[in-house]
């Protein structure tokens, strides 16, 4: 299987659909578009030193140097990309089970790539797939072992490689802004298990850790941002003031209140919106989402008016709007939240930080201000699996999503549009009335099943 360029980066089982002959071929390709200097990632999947290895390996191949970081957050990474003017690789699969293994390319600085960046990119790594040859020593799932690949980079683990990641996210708030305040922090079995809960320390929050014993197999398994049941359960349990939850690379955060209940990326990005537009740090007092937002969110923020502008699905088409206008504040439902005056890329420890300091400095409770941020609208969302990837599936059902629209006006809203990573049509409809979002989405799912499959 020849794995292409998704929403961020390369996904796929590891050792299957991932192997280390394509971490080794993506390796070499980045250092041609992106330059010599790198610095490495992972976070706690088994998979993750054979894919470091292979991909560091590539990186010298083509006379470039890697730094290691080892298990360190995506958006840890980013920082010492820029903080080492070098380009950059995080093997992750992000909220994905343990099995699955990614790898995200950032830019010299800790930037994601452009479309066209990442299109040469691919180019060059599927030639140089294509031209290696995996005869001699092959594994029984067909690829090359990570033995087969020579050491490569330098190793930089000690705490001062990654110390000023920390000392950042604590500085972004003032010293003891947290001082009080009971937290429970989920770690995803992730990468985030080590340094997560520094700064929350640092910041004077009493800290209960939870998810933090990766073992390479329970990452993201029963926990984290994807599954936060037991991060309500502990909230309520301990009477604390909120819960952060993390996904396994520590990029993106859902949040609970102290009653237990979720606080999604749309509310957390109303917080700060507000707070930010209220104090002089909401730059041009706009917040940039993507078309996943809720119609709720765009209601509230024209109540208190704040302009919304909205991109493509991925985070990295949030970044490119925020650096295209100066922005600074935008992210996605699903919790991938920039900071951009702070950060390249999503950070939920940061995120977490920055959401706290706002609570703590509110008269009111954590829940009452996350309920009152906005009204959400009914959303029901449906995946239609399809036979095989396509670019454009969505079109079939143009006319069909007119009609249905036509009847909407400003009552909801319909997206339907292509999974980045999977052969799936996803299809998401919003309105004001939950059983006509229900009548409209099952309708259109039946029309894809027709005509697409």
């Amino acid at each position: 299987m020849v794995l292409r360029f998704g929403t961020d980066g390369v996904r796929g089982k590891a050792h299957e659909e991932l192997t280390v002959t394509i971490a080794y071929c993506l390796g070499r390709a980045a250092v041609e578009v992106l330059g010599p200097n790198f610095v490495v990632g992972s976070d706690t999947r088994e998979s993750g030193p054979d894919l470091a290895k292979a991909l560091i390996a590539g990186v010298s191949m083509a006379g470039g140097t890697a730094q290691n970081l080892g298990v360190v957050p995506t958006p840890t990474v980013a920082w010492a990309a820029a903080d080492r003017s070098a380009a950059a690789a995080m093997i992750s699969a992000s909220h994905n089970p343990y099995y699955d293994n990614g790898i995200k390319l950032f830019a010299p600085g800790g930037l994601k790539l452009s479309d066209e960046v990442e299109a040469d990119i691919e180019h060059r790594y599927l030639a140089y797939l294509q031209s290696t040859t995996e005869s001699t020593t092959e594994s029984t799932t067909g690829s090359r072992l990570a033995s087969d690949f020579p050491s490569g980079g330098t190793s930089d683990l000690s705490p001062n490689g990654v110390e000023g990641w920390v000392d950042l996210v604590v500085a972004s708030v003032a010293a003891d802004a947290l001082a009080g305040m009971s937290i429970v922090i989920d770690c995803a079995h992730g990468a985030a298990s080590k340094l997560g809960p520094e700064p929350f320390r640092r910041l004077g929050a009493t800290v209960t850790v939870i998810g933090d014993s990766p073992n390479g197999t329970n990452i993201n398994d029963g926990v984290g941002s994807t599954h936060p049941e037991l991060l309500m359960e502990q909230v309520v349990a301990t009477g604390a003031d909120a819960g952060l939850a993390f996904d396994g690379d520590a990029d993106r955060l859902i949040a609970v209140d102290e009653s237990g209940s979720i606080v999604d990326g749309d509310r957390v990005l109303g917080l700060l919106a507000l707070d930010w537009a209220a104090t002089g740090r909401l730059k041009h007092n706009t917040v940039v989402v993507t078309v996943m937002s809720n119609l709720g969110f765009h209601r509230a923020m024209a109540a208190a008016d704040i302009d919304v502008v909205s991109t493509g699905v991925g985070d990295r088409y949030v970044l490119a709007a925020l650096d295209e206008h100066g922005y600074s504040l935008g992210g996605e439902q699903s919790g991938h939240v920039i900071c951009r005056d702070l950060s390249t890329t999503g950070d939920g420890v940061l995120t977490g930080v920055q959401l706290l300091d706002v609570v703590a400095r509110s008269s009111t409770s954590f829940a009452e201000m996350a309920s009152s941020v906005m009204t959400t609208v009914p959303q029901i969302l449906e995946n239609v699996r399809l036979p095989r990837r396509m670019d454009d599936p969505g079109a079939a059902l143009v006319d069909d999503i007119a009609a249905a629209s036509s009847q909407f006006g400003d009552d909801g809203r319909i997206l339907v549009r292509a999974s980045g990573t999977e052969p799936l049509l996803r299809i998401m409809v919003e309105h004001l009335d939950p059983a006509i979002a229900r009548s409209v989405c099952d309708d259109l799912v039946a029309k894809a099943q027709q005509k697409l499959i």
